[in-house]
């Protein structure tokens, strides 16, 4: 019997072809208005990331509220994906909707300040412990805007990111450790810069080769996630970030922490959870509620050191900044969402919803006999196929299965749960509630069930 990640891949096989065909069964108006998206959309969808699902073709949302939507063929489900992050406080927050419908009214945008982004900057300094603040309209190009700054403040031009990182489109970020070499992404389309030319690469956990990497004084920062998510998850190994900091703090080196997946774990993120003190801070999509935001922050003497590159620097377009950037309706939005919805309540409701995930998790897999594993960061929860816990991106990236884990998310849909595509991330909101958490386990139950049969 053929076996795989402990699945008999025969059965995995035939269920996947019976969850399309029921999944085409059941989905006739998704089916219609995909054909006729085909015949004005590029790949038949809005953005083509909307295609890198389970299903045959796309699945049509119509409503969305809490840990909640529908779709047009008038199913539900309860979803665990939240827009992978986008609302990670769940589908048309209250608070949020009264923002905006507020705001609608009042102006859009002006290229100027508003009230609300003053409020905003003081209330992110407070969470996050970095003094000031400028606004982006995705964590994308956040990161690409501290990049800037960070390489005008220091005179560098290397930077150093790790081995399977993800930081959403900045080009820098696309580079990965193949065979103790840096190699740029084949996925990467249309770059026709080497990218290895200025970004180092390592691996995560890994002490001395971040030293090594470090020790030639020309690398203007780090920029990490304080846990590797899209990848799969890796967490860091225990003073690991400590030791990292005192090497970068050696050589120079600044480090940039995108929370931008990583706020699942508390009011101030990860970083401020377990005692990381970086020298800037990324914060993007689940900042406004589910609207198109991020934010950025530098401690006060970065600020210092940026303000006089700025000022050194001849008149002219920065290649910083847009045109729509803190925007009067997004900071409206994220005022309301940082306000009323990303409480010290709400994280609590989330992060025990999230370890009841986890449990159950852990336990259908020990009754299957599964060699497979669980972390969770937070309202952040994954398993991935393997025995133990990665320790860097190779090992993470090891684990994947794109079509095993493909059965089993057209298995859930079918069912009315949605998990994250790419890989098998699990997002609670303060709205999913300990039903749909059993749901979910009861429903992975019997799909394990059916992958390990004989």
């Amino acid at each position: 019997m053929a076996r795989r990640h402990g699945v008999d891949w025969r059965r995995a096989q035939a269920l996947a072809a019976e969850e399309q065909a029921q999944f085409v069964r059941n989905n006739p108006v998704s089916r219609a208005l995909a054909g006729r998206a085909a015949g004005h959309m590029l790949f038949g969808v809005p953005m083509h990331w909307m295609r890198d699902w389970s299903t045959p073709f796309a699945l049509t949302v119509r409503e969305a509220s809490g840990g909640r939507f529908s779709d047009a063929d008038g199913h539900e489900y309860s979803d665990f994906c939240l827009g992978d992050s986008g609302a990670m406080f769940g589908h048309a927050p209250a608070p949020v909707a009264r923002a905006i419908a507020h705001q609608a009214g009042r102006g859009y945008t002006a290229m100027l300040p508003s009230e609300d982004a003053v409020w905003v900057a003081a209330e992110l300094a407070r969470r996050f412990g970095l003094a000031y603040w400028q606004f982006a309209l995705s964590a994308s190009d956040a990161n690409r805007f501290v990049l800037r700054w960070l390489r005008a403040a220091t005179g560098r031009a290397a930077i150093l990111v790790f081995n399977g990182c993800y930081h959403g489109t900045v080009d820098d970020a696309f580079v990965d450790l193949v065979d103790g070499a840096a190699v740029q992404r084949g996925s990467l389309l249309g770059q026709v810069h080497a990218l290895t030319a200025h970004t180092r690469v390592v691996e995560f956990n890994d002490l001395a080769a971040l030293e090594a990497a470090l020790a030639g004084g020309d690398v203007a920062c780090v920029l990490a996630e304080p846990v590797m998510t899209n990848i799969g998850m890796v967490l860091p190994q225990a003073g690991y970030w400590r030791a990292a900091q005192q090497i970068m703090r050696r050589h120079g080196t600044l480090l940039v922490i995108d929370e931008t997946h990583t706020i699942s774990s508390g009011p101030g993120g990860y970083a401020r959870a377990h005692g990381i003190a970086p020298d800037a801070l990324v914060l993007g999509k689940p900042l406004g509620g589910g609207l198109p935001c991020a934010a950025y922050g530098f401690t006060a003497q970065l600020a210092r050191r940026v303000e006089r590159a700025k000022a050194g620097a001849p008149p002219g377009h920065s290649g910083i900044g847009t045109t729509l950037t803190a925007n009067m309706f997004t900071l409206a939005a994220l005022r309301a969402n940082l306000a009323e919805v990303m409480t010290d309540a709400a994280y609590a409701t989330m992060s025990a919803l999230a370890a009841r995930l986890a449990e159950g998790l852990r336990a259908l897999i020990a009754r299957h006999r599964l060699p497979w594993c669980v972390t969770q960061v937070g309202a952040r929860t994954e398993f991935q196929f393997a025995a133990a816990a990665p320790a860097n991106g190779s090992a993470a990236a090891a684990m994947l299965d794109p079509q095993l884990g493909r059965v089993i998310h057209l298995y859930l849909l079918n069912r009315g749960i949605l998990i994250t595509p790419f890989h098998n991330m699990l997002l609670v909101c303060p709205d999913t509630g300990t039903a749909a958490v059993d749901k979910l386990l009861r429903v992975l139950d019997d799909c394990a069930a059916a992958l390990v049969a004989a």
